[in-house]
């Protein structure tokens, strides 16, 4: 039990990404599970609202930011292999696996958007993105976050998928609710962080003022413009118009429009950095039982999916109509589920360390190039393995 306590202090580890991972799930947590006020900053009896579509960011955020931890990590123990197909194998091997689990999950019927399958998708494609500079991926990143709103603004506008048809399908397959082609520059600014925060803590800074400055681009200059034109002509303009070239800076949770790209993504990146600092404190011991939950988040995210599904199963009434999200959160579900997981996430770090789901992810994957984990927590102490 000592051993695990100290695994998350283990030499080379950075906690505050631990704990940025766990904000991310218990945020998770709070959007599902409970009825949030939509966000108003001049209100602070709405601030719950944070959660609401930024959390899910954070989240895929993190995804680049494990990948920017291990990139030179994987190299170091290559032992003469190719080191492109060592850095992708374990990588691509986890991400098939983590995207098969997703789909799992949507079996389950939970009236919520699974993240998985986006979450597996983006870390197939960021294993390609690893290798590269700093320089390309802060011009995806920045090219992304301009024209990816636009492309999915078009195809989006053609309106929801047809139930049992193809597009919900594809929808389904590819996490369209969580869109790729947008997404990736959450991934690449999560690697580029990733490389940042093993600078110590004037790269950490840096990387602090960037996400605020982002954040402030986002929710106090692009998308206030997007929301007006939103609010005076409403979302159906027609493409190409001034009208929808400016209704796409709108910054609201699930809009993807360029105002919630730089906000959301801004924020994500300053909470990072916040975390990392936190973890160099004392603080991390305050937020012990939450660096738990980040470090097996995964199986946190899971569980939270799993016991919905079958209290749904279990409680008449519940999910037999169109209300069935409104039925469940009337029973007030967020407590039990969030004490639970994580009293079931702690008992677990303590007497078996890695999480389940972690180990098993680890276990199918680790077979595609020859690790020495021994050597590899020593090197870098927050690899993959450690989150998703």
């Amino acid at each position: 039990m000592k051993q695990n306590v100290a695994r998350l202090e283990s030499p080379g580890r950075i906690p505050g990404v631990d704990l940025a991972r766990g904000l991310a799930v218990l945020g998770m947590y709070v959007a599902h599970l409970t009825v949030v006020t939509p966000l108003e900053w001049s209100r602070p009896e709405t601030w719950l609202g944070v959660v609401e579509g930024r959390s899910a960011i954070l989240f895929a955020t993190l995804a680049g930011v494990s990948l920017g931890l291990i990139g030179s990590s994987i190299r170091s123990v290559a032992n003469g292999q190719d080191a492109t197909r060592a850095r992708r194998s374990p990588i691509m091997i986890r991400a098939v696996l983590i995207w098969a689990l997703g789909l799992l999950l949507l079996s389950l019927e939970v009236p919520v958007f699974v993240v998985l399958p986006a979450y597996g998708l983006l870390l197939l494609i960021g294993a390609f993105m690893v290798s590269w500079s700093t320089r390309a991926l802060v011009i995806t990143a920045a090219l992304t976050a301009a024209v990816a709103p636009y492309i999915v603004t078009m195809i989006d506008g053609a309106g929801p998928p047809e139930r049992g048809g193809a597009g919900e399908f594809f929808a389904d397959v590819f996490g369209w609710n969580y869109p790729f082609v947008l997404w990736l520059a959450f991934v690449a600014a999560g690697i580029i962080a990733g490389r940042l925060i093993r600078g110590g803590a004037g790269p950490t800074a840096l990387l602090l003022g960037s996400g605020l400055t982002l954040a402030v681009l986002g929710y106090a200059v692009f998308g206030p413009v997007g929301n007006q034109v939103v609010d005076r002509y409403g979302a159906d303009l027609p493409t190409g118009s001034t009208p929808w070239l400016l209704s796409v800076f709108r910054d609201d949770p699930h809009s993807h429009g360029v105002g919630e790209v730089l906000g959301s993504g801004g924020f994500a990146l300053a909470v990072l950095a916040l975390s990392v600092f936190a973890g160099t404190t004392a603080l991390r011991w305050v937020f012990w039982p939450v660096r738990v939950i980040g470090s097996m988040p995964l199986t946190a995210y899971t569980a939270h999916l799993v016991v919905w599904g079958i209290w749904i199963m279990v409680t008449p009434g519940v999910g037999s109509d169109i209300h069935r999200l409104h039925g469940f959160l009337a029973l007030d579900p967020f407590w039990p589920i969030t004490l639970g997981v994580t009293a079931g996430c702690i008992v677990w770090a303590l007497v078996w360390g890695k999480g389940p789901l972690e180990r098993i992810v680890h276990a199918l994957s680790s077979g595609a190039a020859e690790w020495n984990e021994p050597d590899i927590q020593n090197q870098r102490g927050h690899g993959l393995e450690r989150g998703l």
